[in-house]
């Protein structure tokens, strides 16, 4: 039987990487997306097939359409279909709301937003004609509540979550299923920029002391992406430990 193929974006890294290893390892095919960190991506691809699985990597900014198109193309013609779209490619910085520039907040939405729309965009009609298809986009827990010092990111984020919502609609006709997770605070690098004693009061604040695992994230993704899941769209899970309830 051939293997299901997962297409996920911003992959290199983070959650990204561990969604890529923990579905490779679990017999999907996986392609790969990353920009920048060809180091990182490479070391993940050769991570993934000395434990057994399959994998492509393929270079694309997913903030250009035309590269957005491209990487959907090589995923087909490599593989031959999508079954499951993972939307995870994803900035965020720190500012002062009187401080975001006019290209921070448009860097933040080219990825996190556009980026998001030109890989849908370019897998859905290939989804439509199979009349089968998982897109799961990654959102984050301050797209639900916001985050202070954080309102580029935040509006971004709650971006991801209503085109979940209204693509549900629009595709499950298709037998194409929708859902989001919109992760809490994640040990990777994306929060590097925390301190110490900041990542110490998001613990206190979160009812299981501690904060989350990239490969947690990636087993809702596994979940979403599963038989077991067919009935739900339009969806938004948040493994947050309890911060949010």
């Amino acid at each position: 039987m051939m293997k299901r193929v997962m297409l996920i974006t911003g992959a290199s890294r983070g959650i990204g990487a561990s969604v890529a290893y923990e579905a490779a390892t679990a017999g999907y095919f996986v392609v790969i997306n990353y920009n920048k960190s060809e180091n990182e991506a490479i070391a993940l691809s050769e991570k993934i097939i000395n434990d057994g699985g399959e994998c492509k990597l393929v270079k694309a900014d997913i903030s250009d359409s035309s590269q957005a198109k491209m990487l959907c193309d090589e995923a087909l013609t490599y593989s031959g279909k999508i079954d499951v779209l993972v939307n995870n490619a994803g900035i965020s910085s720190f500012s002062l709301f009187t401080e975001i520039t006019d290209k921070l907040w448009d860097d933040t939405f080219n990825t996190n937003v556009k980026g998001n729309f030109y890989v849908t965009r370019a897998a859905v009609p290939h989804m439509v004609r199979e009349k089968n298809g998982k897109i799961i986009n990654i959102s984050s827990i301050w797209g639900v509540c916001g985050s202070s010092c954080e309102v580029h990111y935040s509006a971004s984020k709650a971006a991801v979550i209503g085109m979940t919502k209204a693509l549900a609609k629009e595709l499950g006709p298709s037998n194409i299923t929708v859902n989001c997770i919109a992760p809490g605070v994640i040990d990777t690098e994306m929060n590097n920029a925390l301190s110490d004693e900041d990542i110490k009061s998001l613990c206190d604040e979160t009812p299981l002391e501690r904060i989350g695992k990239p490969w947690e994230i990636a087993r809702s993704v596994l979940f979403l992406a599963s038989d077991d899941a067919a009935f739900i769209t339009g969806q938004v899970l948040s493994p947050n430990g309890g911060f949010l309830i």
